[in-house]
């Protein structure tokens, strides 16, 4: 079996055309360029030279990444064969809207992976710093019920082998986080307040109880559904979920409560919205059929909270450290904590 292309020097006019579906020779060459913010992978913009043949002039493709340390926590976590998975078994299936896929294949290293997906300029990825604002919000809502309504406490759930990564995946969080959360709290330590440390100290302290709770009604979630995974359409408004790596079964309303935990940069404004914007979830997933309980699911929003916390301590503490990542890493510790404080989340755990 030949060895898959990890990088794009790595591509060849004769893999394309294979894996575009294109004819010998009908690829006269191409270009990459470097796009997105990634951390756990590189993604590049493939510009395309046809000979007359009627294929894409842009696609992009998706790589390992090529720091040794990011590509070790995304093999432990298996996070490039979830999105080779998502791609291959469901996204044709889940109206979300995410780019079309022309190829996607791994090796059973889990490291070594191509992904080729459709360009979908001139639409633009959030910016996680920024913030997003309501109507963004309410846009990437929209996407969240269709990808949660489908398969919402279906059994077809369990046919998905690479699921099942998941429950090891929780594993790996309770017995790794509470030494992250050292880490964590004297890189950010000066940056973030004493009382979001205490929080911290105290939902670490309870994190057993938090991981142990079975949730009523489980679904396909994106799991790291904030506006940095989003791209939005300058005109229309129109949102393409992307960075399908945490993909998995979990519960549809923690989705919610990340995005809207991480990405509303002004904690005011973010309470003053977040009862109407899951209220509106909630008549959109019944809208699709979905028999959701209000009550549950603003329970469920309310735990959701310590997604995004999770989230910033387990990424900033295993993935290429960067200016920008730690920044990133701080606001989305903060917004969500912020939340957690207002919400009273702890009580819930």
């Amino acid at each position: 079996m030949n060895a898959i292309p990890t990088r794009p020097e790595q591509f060849t006019t004769a893999w394309l055309e294979d894996k575009l579906g294109a004819p010998a020779g009908a690829l006269a060459g191409f270009t990459a360029k470097t796009i997105g913010t990634g951390q756990m992978c590189d993604s590049f913009r493939l510009t395309l030279d046809w000979n007359g043949h009627a294929g894409p002039d842009r696609i992009v493709a998706k790589c390992p990444s090529d720091n040794a340390d990011s590509r070790q926590i995304a093999k432990t976590l298996h996070n490039y064969t979830l999105e080779i998975s998502w791609y291959r078994d469901l996204a044709e299936e889940i109206p979300v809207a995410c780019p079309p896929c022309y190829h996607a294949e791994i090796a059973e290293n889990e490291v070594d992976f191509a992904l080729l997906l459709g360009d979908m300029a001139p639409a633009r990825q959030g910016d996680q710093l920024k913030g997003a604002d309501i109507p963004m919000i309410e846009a990437a809502i929209t996407e969240a019920a269709k990808l949660h309504a489908p398969l919402w406490n279906s059994p077809r759930l369990d046919d998905f082998g690479w699921f099942r990564f998941g429950a090891g995946n929780k594993q790996l969080v309770q017995a790794l986080l509470p030494g992250l959360y050292q880490g964590f709290k004297d890189r950010y330590r000066a940056r973030l307040g004493a009382e979001i440390f205490e929080m911290g100290d105290a939902f670490i302290a309870r994190l057993g109880d938090y991981l142990d709770r079975t949730p009523e009604a489980r679904t396909v979630t994106h799991s790291d559904f904030r506006i940095d995974n989003l791209l939005f359409h300058p005109e229309t408004g129109a949102v393409t979920v992307v960075d399908w790596q945490t993909v998995g079964i979990g519960v549809g309303p923690v989705d919610i409560a990340y995005l809207i935990g991480t990405s509303i940069a002004d904690p005011a404004r973010r309470a003053a919205e977040e009862e109407r914007l899951v209220d509106d979830y909630i008549a959109q997933l019944r809208a699709l059929g979905v028999p959701a309980d209000p009550d549950r699911c603003h329970e469920d929003y309310r735990l959701g909270a310590f997604s995004g916390f999770v989230m910033a301590i387990f990424a900033s503490m295993n993935v290429e450290r960067t200016e920008r990542g730690d920044e990133m890493f701080a606001v989305m510790a903060e917004r969500p904590a912020r939340q957690i404080l207002d919400l009273d989340s702890l009580a819930l755990v």
